[in-house]
């Protein structure tokens, strides 16, 4: 017989929010998935956010993951659910807005889309956090946002959008062919060149800019031996002479020494 007790741990949420989610349009695994957000932060004492992944999500609800990305999307864009940054782990941090008033009351699921937007509009992967180029952007993320915290200039890379910095990731690979090793080398050199690690703060500028970055590191972590001087041609002082001559210079003045 179940027999929950309060001294085991509850949930403690402002009547007000209560009043306000349960006016507002949420099919049964968005309402589910704002549950265990508010479960994992107002359930624990002194956390207003927390890191929580796909599969933990899938887990605790019983949803499948592409079903949990695709509604907790749908929370993110409707600005009830925020996300604050990229966890420790790789998971985003979350916290539902507890500001109800912005909260966009009109589900998007339920507005006519036009035939011509259905018709022009691209359908973009979904990542979900075990897939090789959602985790390839999360290595790159942590490097950037370390570079940015200490060059004070972390608000630049706090609102990354990792489903976009994944699809860049995946264009690096499947369509510039770039090995994995090697964007993985470029991406730790980049994040610690003292010009580069301030220019390069997204997956889609180190994409645009791979090319040179990797002859640049190669250059420096490579160097090539110095040539060996070239030896003198014999004609080049016979040539240096006539020039001299032309210019009116006195034939007895020239040095034919080297």
């Amino acid at each position: 017989m179940a027999s929950p007790q309060l001294k085991k741990g509850y949930t403690r949420i402002a009547n007000e929010l209560l009043d306000q989610i349960v006016k507002i349009s949420l099919n049964g695994t968005q309402f589910r998935l704002v549950i265990t957000i508010w479960r994992l932060t107002y359930g624990i004492k002194g956390k207003k956010a927390n890191e929580i992944s796909t599969s933990y999500f899938s887990e605790k609800t019983g949803a499948s993951r592409s079903q949990v990305e695709r509604e907790l999307k749908t929370l993110i864009d409707r600005n009830i659910v925020k996300v604050l940054s990229i966890g420790k782990k790789g998971a985003r941090v979350l916290q539902v807005n507890k500001n109800y008033e912005q909260w966009d009351k009109q589900d998007p699921a339920k507005e006519p889309v036009p035939e011509s937007r259905k018709k022009a509009s691209n359908v973009k992967p979904k990542y979900d956090e075990e897939n090789t180029y959602y985790k390839m952007a999360t290595y790159f993320y942590k490097r950037v946002q370390k570079v940015a915290e200490e060059a004070g200039i972390a608000h630049l890379t706090k609102k990354a959008n990792m489903q976009t910095w994944a699809d860049d990731m995946r264009k690096l690979v499947e369509i510039d062919e770039v090995d994995k090793r090697k964007a993985k080398e470029v991406m730790d050199w980049v994040s610690e060149d003292p010009f580069w690690r301030t220019n390069i703060l997204s997956a889609k500028k180190l994409r645009q800019k791979f090319i040179d970055l990797a002859i640049r590191m190669n250059a420096e972590t490579n160097p090539k031996t110095k040539q060996k001087p070239q030896p003198k041609d014999s004609r080049d002082k016979e040539i240096a002479f006539q020039k001299f001559i032309q210019e009116g210079g006195d034939p007895n003045d020239f040095n034919w020494n080297d």
